[in-house]
């Protein structure tokens, strides 16, 4: 029986990384989701979890009922420390990670860098550390045959703006404003860092397809290197 892909309001953004110039969210599933899916795919009684507690880590098992077999079948994996509740924390997250060995969430893994500029967050400082307080949220996911994600746009939930958005056709035109800056820069012998630095961004992948579009404009109004 194959387990249901993750619908974009089953997904949760957690933030990665931030700096001045933006933040990176990481996509994740809570337990409610994996129960709600475990219990769509084989029934309320035909599931079930137990823990136990390995050289003082907490290992989670979540064994699925066979008709077949007429046997359960198991998945275990172990959890990691939470820094708030210790061993709420371990219960879920080694519950969470038993159902991705399951096979719910697993397309996660195929989730894109997903940037987000300061100028669509609310980036704040707080004494040496900076600080985002805006929630975000998954508004619309696609996936393709072998389950990977094909398509993915990211809601500031404060501002209601969608602050990142990757979808096939997108893909393809960001791939092709790459070629034709590297054609640029070759023609040029302007440094790619120094396009980053002008645009404010670490890397190239944060470049958005408005801002590949500005760089490659401004580079063709600049001489050939050779000129």
């Amino acid at each position: 029986m194959e387990i249901r892909l993750l619908r974009a309001d089953e997904i949760e953004c957690r933030i990665g990384t931030i700096s001045d110039k933006g933040l990176s969210l990481l996509l994740y599933k809570d337990a409610r989701a994996d129960m709600k899916i475990l219990d769509e795919t084989f029934g309320c009684l035909g599931w079930k979890r137990t823990h136990q507690s390995i050289d003082g880590n907490l290992y989670c098992t979540v064994e699925i009922w066979d008709s077949e077999k007429k046997e359960w079948i198991s998945k275990q994996d172990v959890g990691t420390v939470s820094y708030t509740e210790k061993e709420k924390g371990q219960a879920s997250d080694s519950f969470k990670r038993a159902c991705v060995s399951v096979g719910i969430g697993r397309e996660l893994y195929s989730a894109p860098f997903v940037w987000v500029s300061a100028q669509k967050c609310s980036i704040q400082r707080k004494g040496d550390k900076l600080i985002c307080y805006d929630k975000f949220q998954v508004s619309d996911i696609s996936y393709n045959k072998d389950r990977e994600i094909t398509g993915l746009s990211v809601l500031n939930c404060n501002s209601g703006e969608v602050v990142y958005s990757m979808f096939p056709k997108q893909v393809s035109q960001k791939n092709s404003n790459l070629n034709e800056l590297h054609t640029e820069l070759n023609r040029t012998g302007v440094m790619l860092d120094t396009v980053l630095a002008r645009y404010g961004v670490n890397s190239i992948d944060e470049m958005t397809p408005e801002l590949l579009t500005k760089a490659i404009n401004s580079l063709k109004r600049t001489k050939t290197k050779s000129a």
